[in-house]
């Protein structure tokens, strides 16, 4: 499932992250894989406790795997660079940034914007010269189409939406090759939304910037993704260019998504798939089923899907699915 040629920036291998807690063994990734190209916008979509975002804090740092590799650039492994050496661990912190889903709460209030943006500047060693700090602050405010008065203002004198921009100026200001978005929009109303996935959307562009965003809302990919990967209780279980996955969905859970998607037309819902209903209950992440994952929600399970997990399969070139259907 994961190719190898250089144009791959990183490619997570057979990552696992557990968590114990007192009801019992939390398997919150679980044997995940997938690559992500340079200048790509890969999308990875779940819903809440699918554990898309332990995967978005795995790879900056937050967690330390229970197993796997998160492999970056050069095939170089994330955690075995920060277990043996600072300086090279500085440099992929440098290099891989993330923007947090609430700006409220991942910027401090008693910073001036000015103080946010210079911050990772001089913890990098980024700032030259006496004045060269506003310069660049000034830079990135333009990036991001906020006004350079900004930088005197502090989070809590404007809006949600602006936060967020100044969110993702603070993730552009070292230069990064790699940034993790994990449901930028998500905590916004629905119009400031629009201008946050429009500003991203003309940031990776220019930029060239490879990024995977994680969301809940299979909607909002279809014009900034040019691939998804969807996950279902730490599983990935299905991956797809974006056109194809939105024709021609393969696996059950994946049907399920987009059959549920809200339309305003009759002309929008016959471009749905054919709705499938769920039946059950979401399962708990300490008491996952054996077989498929899914296969207590699942119309079509067979018998065996209730005893073996299937194996993730190419059935097409760039299309994977784990599903018994396609054995």
């Amino acid at each position: 499932m994961l190719e190898n040629n250089n144009n791959i920036i990183m490619s997570i291998e057979k990552l696992k992250k557990y968590f114990a807690t007192r009801q019992g063994l939390v398997r919150a990734v679980d044997g995940v894989s997938f690559s992500i190209k340079k200048g790509e916008m890969f999308g990875l979509i779940g819903e809440s406790g699918s554990g898309k975002s332990t995967v978005a804090y795995t790879i900056i740092g937050m967690y330390k795997p229970t197993e796997g590799k998160i492999l970056y650039y050069r095939n170089q492994d994330i955690l075995d660079i920060s277990e043996r050496c600072t300086s090279r661990s500085n440099i992929v912190k440098k290099e891989i940034q993330i923007v947090f889903q609430d700006p409220s709460s991942s910027l401090n209030p008693k910073m001036s914007i000015k103080q946010i943006l210079e911050l990772p500047l001089k913890t990098h060693g980024l700032i030259k010269g006496s004045n060269d700090g506003v310069r660049q602050v000034e830079k990135l405010l333009t990036m991001v189409n906020l006004p350079l008065d900004y930088m005197y203002k502090y989070p809590g004198m404007i809006g949600g939406g602006e936060r967020q921009l100044v969110s993702i100026a603070r993730a552009l200001a070292t230069n990064p090759s790699f940034i993790v978005l994990d449901e930028p929009t998500s905590a916004l109303d629905v119009s400031i939304q629009a201008k946050i996935i429009n500003t991203l959307i003309q940031l990776q562009e220019k930029l060239k910037l490879s990024c995977i965003f994680i969301t809940h809302d299979l909607s909002l990919m279809r014009n900034l993704a040019s691939r998804l990967a969807i996950m279902y209780l730490g599983k990935i279980c299905e991956i797809s260019p974006i056109a194809e996955l939105y024709t021609n969905p393969l696996h059950p859970y994946t049907q399920m998504l987009l059959s549920s998607i809200p339309v305003i037309s009759e002309e929008e819902e016959k471009l749905k798939p054919k709705k499938i209903q769920s039946v059950g209950e979401i399962p708990s992440p300490v008491n996952i089923p054996s077989g498929c994952s899914f296969h207590s929600r699942c119309p079509w399970k067979k018998k065996i899907c209730t005893k073996e997990e299937p194996k993730m399969l190419e059935v097409k070139k760039g299309r994977f699915v784990k599903c018994n259907l396609y054995e």
